[in-house]
């Protein structure tokens, strides 16, 4: 037994040295993560290096706001986030209940609430439309479209919906701040 198990910590370790011996894997650059997101019955995505964490079914603490998109405030890590309603947003009807938060990347904390998780692909950088410039500002939070099997879908740019939620409350906060 005592054997066996010696036996097994060598193959252990000589497997820990070889792996610093194998270049380390990267994400090539012609590849684009996403999300694919159904909000406000229209089908979306999200850039996934956008995003630092997605939440189904977490509770959100609702708030008394003349702004309708603010959902409310829900927890994370110890760390009490708002949550944007990512439909209203967009300019569709509120729902009721979305399942899904969102947490975008970057500060100042945010989350984003929508109804529809329809799956995470990875695609050619190709299939993805750039929308960036002056002519995107003046189409909100979106910044671009992918090409999916399943049709094409607009991407919300997170860095676009946290300066509209700043507007939306007030705050002198831009884009070319962040």
């Amino acid at each position: 037994m005592t054997q066996q198990i010696h036996g097994r910590v060598e193959r252990l370790r000589a497997d820990f040295d070889h792996s610093f011996a194998v270049p380390a894997r990267t994400l090539d650059d012609e590849a684009v993560e996403l999300l694919a997101v159904g909000v406000g019955g229209r089908p979306y995505a999200l850039r996934l290096s956008q995003t630092s964490g997605l939440h189904p079914d977490r509770p959100v603490v609702p708030l008394p706001s003349s702004v309708p998109a603010l959902r409310g405030l829900a927890g994370f890590a110890g760390v009490v986030i708002p949550v944007y309603d990512l439909a209203a947003l967009l300019g569709h009807p509120i729902p009721e209940d979305p399942r899904w938060l969102v947490l975008a990347a970057g500060g100042p904390p945010l989350a984003l609430a929508f109804q529809q998780l329809d799956h995470h692909v990875r695609v050619p950088a190709t299939a993805v439309v750039d929308g960036s410039g002056a002519a995107a500002a003046a189409r909100g939070c979106l910044r671009g479209m992918v090409q999916l099997p399943d049709g094409n879908r607009p991407i919300i740019d997170m860095a676009a919906t946290r300066d509209l939620v700043h507007r939306m409350a007030g705050h002198e906060h831009s884009e070319a701040s962040s």
